[in-house]
């Protein structure tokens, strides 16, 4: 970020407000040696009359001049420092906007040719990596069906207890007690009693232990085995979890192995922005009040480490209680129908509270979906105090408030492609925002924005656009 935190627009305007000042207190200076100089009341008057007549020429060039420069010069090369960071940082492919910095001479043809030359690097490193995640892909696919054949569920555990693998038996296992989730903590999903004694004789002995996991919900329990890992951590066996899938059950394997070695972060303000976990929203609704309409799908996916975690995602039709219009139908195509039978608002909420558990919740335009929630929290016996980030807030400390900010835009903007059949449906959106999210963290990093508490600190100063897009 610029020094003092002053954007260049700001600087541009303090700059042509100084000069107005320094010309206004010029001619003031020179009337009241004028007006010493005169004897006569008529001489006085015109004295005033002149710096009255002065003042308002010299405002009048001023602003003129400012707004010609701030719209052909301060707006376009910023700009065109947001499309170059897009490029750098986000891996967004297409060409610059030349014509809007027609007036700054080869500053844009020059940041067009650097755009090119990075773009080129960048395409022959990602057919290096795409070559090699290909092959890693294949192996990963080896791996998952030789352990789909294996009868039973497994997952690693770090030393903090996080969860950072599990196979698809597994992620049947869990969805029994709670949303299966990387980074969650294992005890959201097993007994902390018997799970941390069980832990301990491990430690104790080095050795396999035996015991009986017992579920959270207190109506669950599986035979299940601890083996220590080289390094901390333990990798949990779950026997019998084979007859919980359909025999033609889509078995990924989830993992993220930069789990086994982070420390646990002193506070979320002080997290950087890449180690966070995020639940990524979107909600349909029978109308646009959120005192009085409700909800009607709720979709989300998670996002760790920089990266949409494949598989873990939620889709949720719900009964809304009330007839749904047949204008907010024609927009999210949600119909009576569809949701006759579905959980109410009440259900829902607590299934998406267990999801967000322990993560940063996004959405873009995040008041207006969070306030249906917020609404019925009582219902839902749950308190939504996750901490909350807004793409609308983030894309303007990108890209500047002067951009428009609604999700069709920012996803033209970095290239994220929505199908329409995908567009106004709660997941649909709600993938299309983490995928927006995922290529801005990197270009808030950038701009110096790394930790939680940074970006809080910057977006406070744009939550006007929030009221006044609400």
């Amino acid at each position: 970020m610029s020094a003092l935190g002053l954007g260049l627009r700001l600087r541009v305007f303090l700059f042509f407000g100084l000069l107005l000042a320094g010309g206004c207190i010029g001619i003031g200076v020179a009337l009241w040696l004028g007006h010493a100089r005169a004897m006569e009341t008529t001489v006085t008057n015109g004295f005033v009359f002149a710096a009255i007549l002065s003042a308002m020429v010299l405002l009048a060039l001023c602003a003129g001049i400012w707004l010609l420069f701030d719209e052909n010069v301060a707006k376009p090369i910023e700009k065109l420092a947001s499309e170059m960071r897009m490029r750098a940082h986000a891996g967004v492919n297409r060409d610059l906007d030349t014509h809007s910095g027609r007036y700054l001479g080869d500053l844009a043809h020059a940041a067009q040719a650097v755009s090119e030359v990075l773009s080129d690097t960048a395409m022959q490193t990602a057919q290096r990596v795409a070559a090699e995640t290909e092959r890693l892909a294949s192996d990963r696919a080896r791996l998952t069906a030789l352990l789909t054949e294996i009868p039973v569920a497994m997952l690693l555990v770090s030393p903090r207890g996080q969860i950072v693998l599990y196979d698809g038996q597994a992620a049947e296992v869990l969805a029994q007690l709670h949303a299966p989730r990387l980074n969650a903590p294992i005890t959201d999903f097993f007994e902390a009693a018997s799970l941390g004694a069980a832990v301990k004789k491990m430690h104790k002995t080095g050795h396999e232990v035996q015991f009986t996991a017992r579920g959270t919900d207190g109506a669950q329990s599986y035979d299940a085995r601890l083996k220590p890992m080289e390094g901390g951590g333990y990798m949990m066996v779950i026997e019998d979890a084979h007859s919980l899938m359909a025999p033609d059950a889509e078995r990924p394997l989830v993992y993220d192995f930069d789990l086994l070695s982070r420390a646990a972060p002193a506070c979320v303000e002080e997290t950087p922005l890449l180690e966070l976990a995020y639940s990524v929203f979107d909600t349909e609704t029978t109308g646009l009040l959120p005192h009085k309409d409700e909800v009607v799908q709720i979709g989300a996916v998670r996002v760790l480490n920089g990266r949409i975690v494949p598989g873990e995602a939620m889709d949720l039709l719900v009964d809304p209680g009330i007839p749904i219009p047949q204008a907010s139908t024609r927009v999210h195509r949600v119909t009576d129908a569809m949701v006759r039978g579905r959980p109410g608002i009440d259900e829902a909420g607590r299934r998406f509270h267990r999801f967000a558990s322990g993560s940063v919740i996004v959405a873009h335009n995040a008041p207006f979906d969070m306030a249906f929630l917020r609404r019925h929290q009582a219902r839902m016996g749950v308190t939504w105090d996750n901490p909350i980030l807004d793409t609308v807030l983030l894309s303007a400390v990108l890209f500047g408030t002067a951009e428009t900010h609604t999700l069709d835009e920012l996803c033209d903007r970095l290239g994220v492609e929505i199908p329409d059949a995908l567009r106004h449906t709660a997941l649909g959106d709600a993938q299309a925002t983490a995928e927006v999210l995922v290529r801005m963290l990197p270009m808030l990093a950038a701009r110096g924005m790394r930790t939680f508490g940074d970006v809080l600190e910057e977006t406070r100063k744009h939550g006007r656009l929030l009221e006044d897009l609400n």
